[in-house]
């Protein structure tokens, strides 16, 4: 038979049902989650949209470089980096 001692054992081993009911309180909803993962779609549309433009960018340096080598080679003029 359970004694005084070992019924205080299991109180304090168990959660009270106010203990468990804040904490189911405090949990995040499905709504909470969508509202997160909205946020983070749009963060990611936006940073594949950056990388695109950083590509974009990349490429129009690269023709450019090109060009300013081939018109100093026509002319002369030796480029120092």
């Amino acid at each position: 038979m359970l004694d005084e001692k070992d019924i205080q054992k299991l109180v304090n081993v168990f959660i009270t049902r106010e203990e468990f009911n804040e904490t189911i309180s405090n949990l995040a909803t499905k709504e909470d989650v969508n509202k997160v993962l909205t946020a983070i779609d749009g963060y990611a549309k936006k940073v594949d949209t950056y990388a695109q433009e950083m590509l974009m960018l990349a490429h129009k340096v690269d023709r450019l470089e090109k060009w300013v080598n081939e018109i100093a080679n026509k002319l002369g003029i030796k480029l120092e980096y």
